[in-house]
């Protein structure tokens, strides 16, 4: 293991990240659609910051391979959390018949724009779409792992109650840790989608000059963060991450 300083360095070889082999230590069920998976990596997992992905790679016995990338969940070890797409290629595997022992190849850990610093002592911001959640919870996990007492707030925009992935841990993480706000919005319930009062009711107001990070799909982002900058927010301090 690296030391903590070294924390998400991803190791490479000749300049490039190289792969590693990994195999499944256990998983956990977060929805119906929504599987965590704890991996075991060769040599031991590197360490990484809140915020950043993995790739991961599966070769079939036939030797075809199929590539995607997934945000890291947890503050520490390797796990990711895959929500599964109806007609996707990987993540139905992922979900529904991945097992344990088995093995992938992941690479990684990447990005250090998208990630949350410890030693940043501004507020926090989190604004999650449907499983843009993951990478805002190994932040929230991290930060309780740290001991810091950086104030959170999380907003977090799914369908519906069922849909929550990690509802009973962000309960009990809004009742024990101390400075961690969760709101959640069930947009098929109220029949519409997050909007300016959601974010001007429930986040940090831009006299705080919180540091703002935004998980989600390309449209739920480009909306929220469009939201923040018309309330005031600093565009520099606004950090997206989208898919699909």
């Amino acid at each position: 293991m690296q030391h903590s300083s070294e924390a998400g360095r991803p190791e490479r070889s000749g300049g490039r990240l190289t792969w590693r082999r990994a195999v499944l230590r256990s998983f956990r069920q977060e929805t119906p659609t929504a599987r965590t998976l704890v991996f075991d990596v060769d040599g031991d997992w590197p360490g990484h910051l809140p915020g950043q992905h993995v790739d991961v790679r599966l070769t079939a016995a036939d030797g075809y391979r199929a590539q995607r990338s997934y945000s890291i969940a947890s503050a520490s070890g390797l796990e990711i959390t895959v929500q599964r797409l109806d007609g996707g290629e990987v993540s139905p595997y992922l979900t529904d018949t991945y097992d344990i022992s088995w093995p992938v190849e992941v690479r990684g850990p990447i990005g250090g724009w998208f990630v949350w610093r410890r030693s940043d002592p501004a507020p926090v911001q989190l604004i999650a779409g449907g499983s843009g959640i993951v990478p805002l919870m190994a932040m929230i996990r991290a930060r309780a792992a740290s001991g810091s007492k950086t104030p959170f707030k999380l907003l977090h925009s799914v369908r519906t109650p069922e849909d929550a992935i990690y509802a009973d841990e962000l309960r009990r993480r809004a009742r024990d840790d101390g400075g961690l706000d969760v709101r959640h919005i069930h947009t098929r319930v109220r029949g519409k989608r997050i909007g300016l009062v959601d974010v001007n009711t429930h986040a940090w107001p831009k006299d705080f000059a919180p540091n703002v990070f935004v998980c989600g799909p390309t449209g739920f982002v480009e909306t929220v963060a469009d939201i923040l900058v018309a309330l005031g927010h600093e565009p520099s301090r606004v950090r997206t991450e989208r898919f699909g």
